[in-house]
């Protein structure tokens, strides 16, 4: 009995230790995942071996607690002798599970780079234009006179659509050692360009300066042999030694593909090969539109002013898929009505009729949302830079600061809010997914119309490169972002008394000016990146910061 007792004690202690090593590395694994860590397969099977033999021992502990009075008055030393034996040998697979645990100094590394987000062969839906604009390309990356390569084509007609499917057969085919994709966007950011390369590649670059992080990224990239490196949404020259890619006499193997919606960049380019990605014609275009407002092609009632609105979307995809969704199940008084609209509308400050009627087409889109909170978070997004990868997080705050979240109402009924308001967003393709649930992203040309429509008086947005020279330009203003432009310097005040939200990007180490904030009476929202700022400046009791800090001051009087 005494041996039988000192096995059972033995097995208990043991089980123990390894069920409280398991918890400590399952915590630790939890902590890696929630930073986005891909997780060691060695540590995933200890973890699984783990509670297997943790699980496996139940039916030993069970036979303890049933036979134990058993062996105390009437001991069967057989069946005692066997069940021992078990109980040793189950022992002595915890402490070796527990003792190989102690090899596990790290659990997790970051995860590969990330590479293109490609859509798959099934979701890339072709037109003729596509198919054509497509095949142009590819024939033009396997040519060895070419090394420059340009598409062209409005906003809104599909060209990122198009390169990331040329990215995927690049990629698939094998034509080269690298796929690189990056978008430069109306106000190019290098460094943040050099980043998403350089993630790409899982290369880390510790310069600061742009001069040494271009080193850094070139020295990289030559060491590859073919490389094929798309550049989205061009504006303007690009200086590409400024970023880091070795080019031409530089870089034999390099090849690159821009998009522009400017013609004129591919002489500054020095573009060999000029491809031009059509709208639809007019069956690709009601098909389109058709499919996404679900209408059946055999439906007379209301085919007939479908094919009017589908007209005034003039090929363009945004605006045909926009428009279809939103009124898929409408009325029929509602279709004639959107018709007339479409027909009637003006925007002078646009010179091509299609870039007119797409905004048309993306502005009713949004006056046919259902709720205001829908709409609020609309045009929110449009605070945040082009082409940025919006945190719903922050989306939420500043919805909180324009009144989504009553006093005394728990946060996570506006945070619900915003992701319902997201979900209806993406719905009607006036929001895009990303890789990731916790961020969205704005088609540049959805951006487009959100800030018009958001400075007009009735909103008061104003989203900025620089501040106005004119006072005046701040009475009845409401929001103002300038993210994505760091600046300088700042006025010494600021007299918005209507001013809810502000959302500034400063130079490192700039100083915000004391009484900056002396005319701001209503703002609810301050998002600051960069430079130093005096909280006594804000005359408020406390701040919350950007995560679990609350910093607390004595009012100014």
């Amino acid at each position: 009995m005494f041996c039988f007792n000192n096995f059972a004690q033995e097995l208990k202690e043991r089980e123990e230790n390894l069920v409280s090593e398991k918890d400590r590395l399952q915590d630790v694994v939890r902590a890696a995942e929630r930073n986005a860590e891909e997780i060691y397969k060695d540590v995933k099977k200890w973890l699984e071996d783990a509670n297997n033999e943790i699980e496996g021992a139940k039916p030993l502990e069970n036979e303890i607690g049933k036979n134990g009075k058993c062996f105390t008055w009437c001991p069967n030393c057989m069946r005692q002798f066997k069940l021992s034996k078990a109980l040793a040998k189950k022992s002595e697979t915890f402490r070796k599970l527990g003792e190989s645990s102690e090899k596990f100094t790290k659990v997790a590394d970051k995860r590969p780079p990330q590479r293109i987000e490609f859509l798959t062969s099934k979701e890339f839906t072709p037109s003729k234009s596509s198919e054509e604009a497509l095949e142009q390309i590819m024939e033009a990356l396997k040519d060895d006179n070419v090394n420059m390569i340009g598409l062209y084509g409005m906003g809104g007609v599909g060209k990122t659509t198009l390169v990331k499917e040329v990215g995927r057969i690049a990629t698939e085919s094998q034509l080269f050692d690298e796929v690189l994709m990056a978008t430069v966007s109306q106000n190019p950011n290098v460094i943040d360009i050099q980043n998403r390369m350089a993630d790409m590649l899982g290369l880390k670059i510790e310069e600061n300066s742009k001069e040494g992080r271009a080193d850094r990224l070139r020295q990289r990239l030559k060491k590859v042999e073919k490389m094929f490196i798309t550049l989205d949404d061009v504006w303007k020259h690009i200086d590409l030694k400024e970023i880091g890619i070795p080019f031409g006499d530089d870089h034999r193997g390099c090849k690159i593909l821009l998009t522009t919606r400017r013609k004129n960049i591919f002489s500054s380019m020095k573009c060999q090969q000029k491809v031009f990605l059509r709208v639809l014609p007019e069956k690709e275009a009601w098909d389109l539109f058709r499919i996404n407002a679900g209408l059946d092609d055999g439906d007379s009632t209301l085919n007939e002013v479908a094919r009017d609105v589908a007209r005034e979307c003039h090929g363009l995809p945004i605006a045909l898929v926009t428009m279809g969704r939103a009124l898929r199940d409408e009325s029929a008084v509602k279709w004639k009505r959107v018709s007339k609209q479409l027909k009637n509308s003006q925007f002078p400050d646009m010179e091509q009729i299609e870039e007119k009627n797409a905004y048309a087409c993306l502005k009713l889109s949004y006056d046919y949302l259902k709720s205001k909170e829908t709409k609020l978070c609309f045009l929110l997004c449009c605070l945040f830079p082009e082409d940025y990868n919006i945190p719903v997080e922050d989306l939420t705050r500043y919805a909180v600061g324009y009144g989504l979240h009553q006093d005394g109402e728990p946060i996570e009924d506006a945070r619900e809010q915003v992701h319902v308001a997201i979900k209806d967003l993406k719905a009607c393709c006036l929001l895009l997914g990303t890789e990731t649930e916790e961020h969205v992203r704005m088609h540049d040309l959805v951006r487009d119309v959100a800030i018009q429509i958001a400075s007009s008086k009735e909103y008061g947005f104003m989203v900025l490169e620089k501040w106005p020279t004119s006072i005046k330009s701040f009475e009845g203003c409401k929001t103002i972002s300038l993210m994505g432009n760091k600046l300088a310097e700042l006025p010494e005040g600021l007299v918005c008394p209507q001013l809810k939200v502000l959302l500034l990007e400063l130079d490192d180490g700039m100083n915000v000016p004391d009484k900056f904030f002396e005319g701001m009476r209503e703002i609810e929202v301050l998002s600051l990146m960069g430079g130093c700022l005096s909280l006594q400046s804000l005359g408020v009791d406390q701040v919350w910061m950007q995560g679990p800090h609350l910093v607390e001051k004595d009012a100014e009087t």
